[in-house]
């Protein structure tokens, strides 16, 4: 049944005829054997399999499980050869988790021998077609594969399912930006900075602290090359690619993992709140109310005595 179990494999091969040599990554469906992505990288990394595995979840639809390789970028092992550590996630294997996806690492030499055929039979076909195609670009070849090589590859190479039906589901997660970055954990420094290596960012201003020093927070790496700091769930530092701060309203995650904009994060002075224009309603109580109205009656008996 399609989307029960997806195949992500990788091979690096000299794919534009010439002495570059660049990684092609492939998804594909164990039931159909239909590719699902396919594209030419500089290499097979973290991001790139991140940015193959989200274009199939927003063009297809959640998977159940991922086969793949014990690539590091997949899995943790403590030794060369050993058994992964099912304990500790990479950030693939943590945002995979966040979907609810089964990962399955590789280990028979039948199955490593079956996604080496089947990239054989890449390596012979695509450096042709390119050069039939005079494509000498990796942003070309891109281009080509999307356009062209995969349906004709799907139309020759793709058999029927045994098990008629879908496993494919719609996602309704709105956070795929979120779960599809780098995600690493620091603490402020005094100076409202955190840093990642060689590289710092001044976290913002925020109204609900006078400052961030000491606290945690998740630095989130994007793929389009943009950095994001949260604090719980309020966006406090935003930057693009080339590491300029990004001005605007501050953000929030919202119910769902929807990025929103929240009264926090702006600056609101109670001076401007116009109250609500609705009457005050008496609550029912849950409770008898025999004792308060016995205390009424005796005060209105002692007010006659009175009188």
């Amino acid at each position: 049944m399609p989307g029960m179990l997806l195949h992500i494999d990788g091979s690096k091969h000299q794919w534009l005829n010439d002495d570059r040599r660049h990684d092609l990554i492939v998804v594909l469906d164990d039931a159909t054997s239909e590719i699902y992505y396919a594209q030419r990288v500089e290499e097979e990394s973290t991001r790139t399999v991140m940015a193959a595995l989200r274009e199939v979840i927003e063009t297809r639809g959640l998977f159940c499980s991922l086969y793949s390789d014990r690539g590091s970028h997949f899995f943790v092992t403590m030794k060369a050869g050993d058994k992964v550590d099912k304990h500790r996630l990479t950030q693939v294997g943590r945002a995979l988790k966040e979907l609810g996806v089964q990962m399955i690492a590789a280990y028979s030499p039948q199955a490593r021998g079956r996604s080496e055929r089947r990239f054989g039979t890449w390596q012979g076909r695509l450096p042709q077609e390119l050069r039939l195609a005079e494509i000498t670009t990796m942003e070309g070849a891109n281009q080509f594969l999307r356009d062209q090589y995969i349906t004709r590859f799907n139309a020759q190479f793709k058999v029927a399912a045994e098990e008629k039906g879908t496993a494919f589901r719609r996602t309704s997660r709105t956070d795929l930006d979120w779960i599809f970055t780098i995600q690493t954990e620091r603490v402020v420094e005094k100076d409202n900075t955190v840093a990642i290596a060689d590289r710092s960012w001044q976290s913002g201003k925020t109204r609900f602290r006078s400052t961030l020093a000491g606290t945690t927070v998740t630095i989130h790496e994007h793929l389009s090359g943009e950095v994001w700091i949260r604090f719980g769930p309020h966006v406090v530092g935003r930057f693009n690619a080339k590491g300029e701060a990004v001005t605007g309203k501050q953000e929030r995650r919202g119910k769902g993992g929807r990025v929103e904009t929240g009264e926090n994060q702006k600056q609101v002075s109670s001076a401007f709140h116009t109250p609500l224009g609705i009457a005050h309603k008496t609550r029912d109580s849950h409770f008898p109310t025999a004792p308060t109205t016995v205390g009424v009656l005796r005060s209105k008996k002692r007010a006659a005595r009175a009188a």
